[in-house]
């Protein structure tokens, strides 16, 4: 398989508290990687370090996509270079439609114009899929959405900008059975050989319907051990007490 992230023993910094201490993770093309760990591990720190967020400081080590080191590429180069993150907690944007939002989204990844109707296609397949409310997509972004139409959001804007690698940092937290589905189903459709999806959570519930690679403890700022699906489901039902320290 053909290494789309690299991640050297890196070391980051929240302000002047350093989260990130000598992390190391590989991801191929075609996987599924989890990271679970309790609060305060570092799982959304390294999130948004990867994509170099300017609240977070590296201060060691390198991260590599696709063969190219991208320690100091801005947020949106590193976009256009097909790294997607959904978030914990989705923004308001009042003034801006979902398929305006879209289209600008898509305009800027691929460098060129889109074709209007070849978008809104798109849009109303992959909602449909999603089972999204199709006046949705005329509303300003995520404005008034529930919690679920939000996170569901995050998911068709993947399908649509299908990014090379989709890090999904607690997409499914506060969600029911149902959107949980619909947000599983949304991964399956963007998964494919030439893509990779790095998932951050801290249960079960979106992993019981995915085909998952690897499952990663994060503790105090370092993976400390690897496994497959069973590694995950040994956490739900014992914790993360035995890992630390």
């Amino acid at each position: 398989m053909s290494k789309l992230l690299e991640i050297k023993d890196l070391y980051a910094n929240a302000g002047d508290k350093e989260i990130l201490k000598g992390l190391n993770l590989n991801i191929n093309k075609g996987e599924v990687h989890v990271i679970m760990g309790p609060n305060g591990a570092g799982k959304s720190t390294l999130a948004n370090v990867i994509f170099n967020n300017p609240e977070y400081t590296k201060k060691s080590g390198e991260i590599i996509f696709d063969g190219e080191n991208i320690n100091d590429l801005s947020t949106d180069k590193i976009a256009k270079k097909g790294v997607f993150m959904s978030f914990q907690n989705p923004e308001e944007i009042p003034g801006i439609t979902t398929t305006n939002f879209l289209k600008v989204a898509k305009n800027n990844v691929e460098g060129k114009p889109v074709k209007i109707f070849e978008l809104k296609d798109n849009i109303k397949k992959n909602m449909e899929e999603l089972n999204m409310n199709p006046k949705l997509i005329e509303r300003n972004l995520n404005v008034g959405f529930s919690g679920g139409e939000k996170k569901k959001n995050e998911i068709l804007q993947m399908l649509v900008l299908n990014p090379k690698l989709a890090i999904l940092d607690e997409t499914d937290s506060g969600l029911d059975v149902d959107a949980v589905k619909a947000v599983s189903k949304g991964i399956n459709m963007y998964k494919n050989d030439e893509n990779a999806v790095l998932i951050i959570t801290h249960n079960m519930k979106i992993l019981q319907n995915l085909k998952i690679d690897f499952v990663h403890i994060l503790i105090d700022g370092k993976i400390i051990k690897t496994g497959n699906a069973e590694l995950a489901k040994e956490i739900e039902e014992n914790g993360f007490s035995k890992y630390k320290k």
